[in-house]
């Protein structure tokens, strides 16, 4: 991977922790150990970068990790010889970091198969992208790399796959659909969270269109043409009408399920036979028994 510096006097491990997947601390080893180079070179951590240096980062980086199988329930909606598509409970982490090795879908994945691809290094593998740990719904899971490969162009290049989600979101939206086009980089006044800037950001888009109205709420689908860090939480809690529960991005008390955001449906071309694919998966419990009561209180 090459990367083209287009920022002045930041350190080089936050530079490449904000604009790569890597955690701060695994590009602190990988510099360590030559995986990566500016304009040919090894630097430290705390180099500032200048504009147009390159970096050049080295694929195959194998970091030691104490990550263990652990034995979970996995509701797997589908799986071949390449792909597993999962059903993710809200709650769960996707994949290990900050402290958290064992008790992570990837801990369950290694329990259930030694068949995942190992592009994304011990810590991640088979995992091809992520959704928030509240997060529940559709996540698609690479078995080998020639798969994980092609599904990873797919996400870069945004075509052959798409994404639609259900979200209940605070207030009546007076509109029946919406584009949401703001870039999205992290939060210069909080490093835990992402907002609407042009500082350091990338383009974010997500498409929206009111399922139904409510007194207080309302059920909206959300498709994604990008797919930034916390997209759809960040674009609604922008426009005013922030996702019910959602412990960060909504003022108000938000119960331990988390936002009421869920992952419903996924079409995609299949990285290796080609065929048209398609999965739906079923609001949570939690989920579905709010949206009822809200009927309830309107009859």
């Amino acid at each position: 991977m090459l990367i083209t510096v287009t920022e002045e006097n930041i350190r080089l491990d936050k530079y490449l922790a904000n604009n790569t997947e890597y955690s701060r601390s695994t590009i602190m080893k990988m510099l360590d150990s030559d995986y990566i180079l500016v304009n040919g070179k090894k630097e430290k951590p705390s180099y500032k970068v200048k504009e147009n240096d390159n970096i050049e980062i080295t694929d195959g980086f194998k970091e030691e990790t104490n990550i263990v199988p652990v034995k979970m329930n996995i509701d797997i909606v589908y799986e071949d010889n390449d792909i597993i598509i999962i059903n993710k409970p809200s709650g769960l982490v996707v994949h290990p970091g900050s402290g958290n090795y064992d008790n992570t879908l990837v801990n369950g994945l290694m329990h259930y198969t030694n068949n995942l691809s190992d592009i994304n290094g011990e810590e991640r593998p088979g995992i091809v992208h992520r959704i928030d740990k509240d997060t529940s719904g559709l996540l698609l899971v690479a078995k080998n790399n020639k798969s994980h490969a092609i599904l990873t162009e797919y996400f870069k290049n945004h075509e052959n796959i798409k994404r639609e989600y259900i979200a209940l979101i605070c207030g009546n939206f007076p509109h029946d659909s919406a584009t949401i086009d703001a870039p999205i980089g992290r939060d210069p006044k909080d490093r835990k969270r992402m907002a609407v800037t042009a500082d350091n950001s990338k383009e974010a888009i997500t498409y929206m269109k009111v399922l139904k109205k409510y007194k207080d709420y309302t059920l909206v689908s959300c498709v994604l043409k990008t797919g930034r860090t916390h997209q759809i939480r960040v674009h609604m809690n922008y426009i005013g009408y922030p996702i019910y529960n959602d412990p960060v991005y909504n003022t108000k008390a938000a119960t331990s399920f988390g936002q009421f955001l869920h992952s419903y449906k996924m079409d995609f071309i299949h990285p290796i036979t080609k065929k048209e694919m398609h999965f739906e998966a079923p609001l949570p419990p939690e989920f579905q028994e709010f949206i009822d009561s809200l009927d309830k209180d309107q009859l």
